[in-house]
């Protein structure tokens, strides 16, 4: 009878956040539609398998190590580490303001104030769209890199050189299949997708400890750990005219992008119970925890290296993935595999929290007109999922994966066009904050107090730097192959998002046009009037203060 009450008990508590959440987004003038499903744990798990350390400085490591060398590496990211906890505080604290699902392209909308909100909305629409859609093909073809990385350490004559066309049809072929499967398990209801997030976190811990614990087991016994005489080095490879500092700065390219994508949480805070403070608490957590494992790797890493004439080696012996060989040396030829599968495991399901994060954002901003096929993609199945959205990130990942057949130069630019729109996104938002929407954001539950205006100067500079690193060449002198056509990218979207701003009638613009700034007391109701240029002006009958933003 006991265990009954208390079950009652839990459902009427949650009940009530479910209804706090939404009365809350009813007084922004929002209306939710997506199912509240998700608690703290299932937010957090979704930034943090979004940002996985362990994916991603593996996939990037040998490029630090070739721009700057060991020095440079683990000082970047004694530099990196700090500010992006710092630009996470400041978008959980904008989360917490604004809880539903879009968010980094709802938190620009706000942030862009009364005379650049619909701006700054279709801008980093466009921006996180595309940013996200990548991060979904970047993560199948990393996978494809770890599979292929194995030929040589067996040594098969299979050519796995980028110049084979017949190499880059398997590659293609198996990275569409990796596709498929992460799409077909991001279709699974809710109820039983909960335990996804909980595989996924439990595979990143997996491999994490087996790096902490078996990696320098093998290494000890057998070439020993690197001294403190490597850890001071330098190594400036990328390539004749360029100078030591500049090469020694694009290491930032590696440490800087180990932590992106954690507004992850913030896209599934419509569907987070308690959303104004998990959502926020999910996002800060879980950079958090990233950020100290991927110290520790990082660490690890550099410590278990092979000797130096043999560990840049590796890079010419494996040109797919170097980090296969490094296992194969450390752990040996065949004990390796494992670590590796653990890996592989733990991006495809990566894979499937980015596609979780991305249709949200696709959701959102075709709720709202912003996409072509908007009526298509805003809608929502019975269990008040996205599904179509889901779809339309399968065929536009598919095809950002065909790029591999042509060339791989273009398909490899998007590794900094995934990244750079976000680091673009997390900079307007802050100069938005600061000098557009001081006093006309909406109150934050989660928030940083005294500290959130100097917070948010630090990450917008912070974040303008991380897209300078990530928009310039990654190899000198710069060709054609090695272009970083990242720019270009950028570019091109930011002119298809202006495009569309002056296309799309601003009264077609839906929820987003409704948000104002209310106080503490969020449950009350207010009287709302529309004015001649104006949307929405909102009347305070309670202890709300009142804003209004234009269309």
């Amino acid at each position: 009878m006991e265990k009954k009450e208390t079950q009652l008990s839990c459902t009427h508590r949650e009940s009530e956040e479910s209804n706090k959440d939404e009365k809350f987004l009813n007084s922004l003038g929002y209306k939710e539609r997506l199912h509240r499903t998700y608690n703290l744990f299932e937010n957090f798990a979704s930034s943090f398998a979004a940002c996985d350390c362990m994916s991603n400085i593996r996939g990037s490591f040998y490029v630090g190590l070739m721009a700057g060398g060991p020095s440079a590496y683990w000082i970047t990211y004694a530099i990196s580490l700090p500010l992006n906890l710092i630009s996470a505080a400041v978008m959980s604290e904008t989360c917490s303001a604004l809880p539903a699902a879009g968010s980094i392209y709802l938190w620009a909308s706000a942030s862009g104030g009364k005379r650049f909100g619909r701006l700054f909305g279709f801008i980093v629409a466009w921006w996180s769209t595309t940013a996200w859609t990548s991060f979904v093909a970047v993560n199948c073809n990393s996978i494809t890199k770890f599979i292929f990385g194995e030929v040589p350490v067996f040594g098969s004559s299979f050519n796995t050189s980028s110049s084979s066309i017949k190499f880059r049809a398997v590659q293609w072929a198996i990275a569409e299949g990796l596709l498929l499967v992460s799409i077909l398990i991001s279709y699974i209801p809710p109820r039983i997708f909960r335990h996804i997030f909980r595989l996924s976190v439990a595979v990143i811990l997996l491999d994490f400890f087996l790096n902490m614990i078996w990696l320098p087991i093998a290494v000890s016994s057998s070439y020993g750990f690197r001294g403190r005489e490597f850890m001071l080095s330098t190594n400036y490879g990328l390539g004749e005219g360029v100078s030591h500092g500049w090469s020694w700065c694009l290491t930032f390219f590696c440490t800087a992008r180990v932590l992106v994508g954690y507004d992850a949480a913030g896209h599934v805070a419509e569907e987070t119970k308690d959303a104004s403070h998990n959502a926020a608490r999910g996002m800060m957590y879980s950079t958090l925890v990233n950020g100290l494992l991927s110290a520790a790797v990082i660490v690890m890493f550099l410590f278990c290296l092979p000797p130096t004439p043999h560990v840049y080696e590796l890079l010419k012996l494996n040109p797919q993935q170097p980090f296969v060989s490094f296992y194969a040396e450390s752990l040996g030829k065949h004990a390796h595999v494992f670590m590796n599968v653990v890996g592989m495991i733990g991006m495809l399901l990566d894979t499937t929290m980015a596609i979780l994060a991305s249709s949200r954002l696709v959701f959102a901003v075709a709720r709202d007109g912003v996409l072509p096929f908007s009526g298509f993609l805003k809608r929502v199945d019975r269990d008040g999922q996205p599904r179509n959205a889901v779809t339309f990130i399968y065929v536009v990942a598919a095809l950002l994966l065909c790029t591999i057949l042509p060339s791989t130069v273009a398909f490899t630019s998007l590794m900094s066009a995934a990244a750079v729109p976000t680091f673009t996104a997390y900079a307007l938002i802050c100069f938005g904050r600061v000098f557009l929407s001081r006093k006309c954001m909406p109150k934050s539950a989660w928030s940083l107090g005294r500290f959130s205006l100097p917070f948010l100067v630090i990450s917008m500079f912070w974040n303008l730097w991380s897209s300078i690193i990530l928009l310039s060449p990654k190899a000198f002198p710069v060709t054609g192959k090695n272009f970083n056509y990242a720019p270009v990218i950028l570019g091109s979207i930011t002119v298809f998002a202006i495009i569309s701003y002056f296309v799309i009638p601003s009264e077609k613009w839906n929820s987003c046009r409704n948000i104002y700034r209310s106080d503490n007391d969020r449950g009350v109701k207010e009287e709302t009037v529309k004015e001649p240029g104006e949307v929405l002006i909102v009347e305070k009958t309670s202890s709300l203060s009142s804003a209004s933003f234009s269309a």
